[in-house]
């Protein structure tokens, strides 16, 4: 008879022994298939916190203008980046606030007096980081974005918008501080600042409310030209690839001093306990490999032992022993194969309330614009792939073809003659 035939002849003739070894199976496949869904999980939840949290790099330094920051932006290792361009401007036909007390300083700067305003020139609002950590926030429209670098767009600060009723749509009119040059910005945004108004007189363009937010290129038009920007911040994926950009920086600031921080509190915070989840996952795949192999192996060579007489009768009938070796791993290969997906349908129904028990929340999600409410993120669900299953079946079968394997090698040195003589 076809040894593949004769072991499902054994399988229905020993159907206890064939439910208990499906039922070891189960477990082993049940956690062998969690490993995996818990290191898929972790995968995912790492590279969405390096996409939505980041490292954010500050690079403060003499010479480190809007091109060179670009530059440096455009490295691979950068997903957003935010050049921070400060400078005074005038005011025209728009009243900036003006603070309580003595002192003077004009509303405009052609006519010699002071600039009205601050300018901070950046790309990214969502970079800032009175924003970034809800200090301030967006109350009406939003903020500047990489799409308005090429634009004249202004976000205003809700008391100067309050003093002169700006709202997005409406266009302010800016001056350069040496009155030369004039800029029309739609206004595109209204933030709130929580820092109050001093008490004692302070020059208008150090108000909180008189700070004005515009695109770098916008701000270099009312300014010098291509002059120095104040700091650029720079986010990228994890904390270790900090070093190559600072490599990066170097050499495009042609090596002189410049300042160089890392600020990964945030990203060490969310990703430490998903790597902890991740590590846990990969010792159970490795703890449940070797342990299935070796209680199946024992399971294995104790029913090898019970089944010494049917073995020695087939080898003396002309039986070869490898076949007799093909049979047990045919035995158990067919128990592991629906082991496997009973395994994917416990994973279905589990997979929820495990990844609720074992996978840590992520932090609400980025918001729409920065200083709005923050998108919620869905909590972190294990889904069983085909990937998942794939690997899951490969080591099953490959544990079923060591438990088999080894033990069989004690069927290669049996003799039909000994082992009848024994048994009688």
């Amino acid at each position: 008879m076809n040894f593949v035939k004769r072991a499902g002849t054994s399988l229905r003739a020993r159907k206890s022994k064939a439910a208990a070894l499906l039922a070891v199976f189960v477990v082993l496949c049940t956690l062998l298939l969690g490993g995996f869904l818990l290191q898929g999980t972790t995968a995912r939840q790492e590279a969405e916190v390096q996409r939505r949290v980041g490292v954010d790099v500050t690079v403060r330094g003499e010479g480190l203008t809007r091109h060179l920051a670009d530059r440096l932006g455009g490295s691979e290792r950068v997903h957003r980046y935010n050049p921070v361009l400060s400078l005074r401007a005038g005011a025209r036909g728009f009243a900036p606030l003006r603070s309580e007390g003595g002192g003077s300083d004009g509303a405009g700067a052609g006519d010699g007096e002071q600039p009205a305003v601050a300018l901070n020139g950046v790309r990214d609002f969502g970079l800032l980081l009175p924003f970034s950590y809800g200090s301030a926030r967006i109350t009406v429209g939003r903020g500047v974005a990489p799409e308005d670098a090429d634009r004249d767009v202004v976000v205003v600060e809700e008391r100067l918008a309050a003093r002169n009723g700006l709202a997005p749509g409406d266009t302010l009119r800016l001056a350069s501080a040496d009155g030369e040059r004039t800029v029309s910005a739609t206004v595109v945004g209204v933030f709130r600042d929580p820092a109050p108004d001093p008490a004692r007189w302070t020059p208008s363009y150090e108000l909180p409310g008189n700070l004005l937010y515009v695109p770098v290129r916008t701000a270099e038009r009312l300014g010098a030209g291509a002059s120095d920007v104040r700091e650029a911040v720079f986010r990228i994926g994890a904390p270790e690839q900090a070093e190559g950009l600072h490599s990066a920086a170097e050499r495009l600031l042609g090596g002189g001093d410049f300042d160089f921080r890392v600020n990964d509190k945030a990203y060490r915070d969310q990703v430490r306990p998903v790597q902890r989840v991740g590590a846990f996952a990969e010792l159970i795949v490795w703890l449940v490999a070797v342990a299935g192999a070796l209680i199946l192996g024992l399971v294995v060579l104790s029913q090898t032992r019970e089944r010494r007489e049917e073995l020695g009768v087939l080898l003396s009938m002309g039986e070869r022993k490898w076949k007799l070796v093909g049979q047990l791993v045919v035995e158990v290969a067919a128990v592991a194969v629906p082991a496997v997906f009973l395994a994917v349908l416990i994973g279905r129904v589990a997979g929820g309330p495990a990844g609720d028990a074992l996978l840590p929340r992520a932090a609400d999600g980025p918001a729409a614009h920065p200083g709005t409410a923050p998108a919620p993120v869905e909590p972190p669900q294990l889904r069983a792939g085909a990937v998942d299953v794939g690997r899951v079946a490969g080591i099953a079968l490959g544990i079923s073809l060591v438990a088999t394997v080894v033990p069989g090698v004690g069927i290669l040195r049996l003799h039909p003659r000994s082992i009848l003589a024994n048994d009688t």
